[in-house]
């Protein structure tokens, strides 16, 4: 995992940030507080944040997916990009950290926007499709346990509609999975659900090496 774009050297990467990132300073403050976490490493890269903003506005999104919420800058980005109406459902599985989102979320005017579940993910995955909100979301976003990548996106295939946009993170893994002396179970996994993407018919396929490596899954 990594909180900035993979294979720039500092000079290039303080550069990019300084012509591109346009970052609220309620991200700011919220990506500043989670680096001094002691799990801080897991929090997404700002430009990766912004790009994901970008989509959602393009697509004209109302309704997304957020797997994994962490201390919630994933969910607070796109929230701010929603318009009025829109709709975030996060799911997470420890209240402690989503205490930290949940009160960026309310100090950025945005808490009425995020539904927020604390369970497991593919509990709450399974009840909304048990519920018939199949089809019904623009954009989902997977950043949780790696063992179970392949199980959210099929749920994730599912729940948006079509042409609508799943975005994975940490396809990359810090550059671990071209390494084939690399063989620990996490990588096995993440490198076994790229090939599937690759080989998948479903979507329309875009590996981004932005941050920890961003797929882009559009549903066909």
């Amino acid at each position: 995992m990594t909180t900035h774009t993979l294979g720039l050297e500092p000079l290039l990467y303080n550069y990019l940030l300084s012509v591109c990132l346009r970052e609220p300073e309620i991200l700011t403050q919220l990506r500043q507080e989670t680096t001094q976490h002691p799990m801080g490493r897991m929090q997404i890269a700002p430009e990766q944040g912004q790009l994901m903003a970008l989509l959602v506005q393009l697509m004209g999104a109302k309704k997304t997916l957020d797997v994994g919420v962490f201390t919630g800058y994933s969910s607070l980005v796109v929230a701010l990009a929603l318009p009025t109406q829109g709709k975030v459902v996060a799911c997470d599985v420890s209240e402690e950290f989503t205490a930290i989102a949940r009160r960026y979320w309310q100090q950025a005017g945005v808490a009425d926007k995020i539904e927020l579940h604390i369970a497991p993910a593919l509990e709450t995955l399974d009840r909304l499709l048990a519920a018939g909100e199949a089809e019904t979301f623009d954009f989902a976003f997977i950043d949780a346990d790696k063992s179970n990548y392949d199980n959210y996106y099929e749920r994730s295939l599912q729940l948006v509609r079509p042409r609508g946009l799943i975005a994975i993170d940490n396809v990359l893994w810090s550059g671990r999975v071209a390494d084939p002396q690399v063989q620990d179970n996490r990588t096995k996994k993440i490198r076994a659900f790229n090939h599937k993407l690759y080989q998948d018919q479903r979507v329309s396929l875009s590996l981004v090496p932005i941050a920890d490596g961003l797929t882009l899954a559009l549903k066909n």
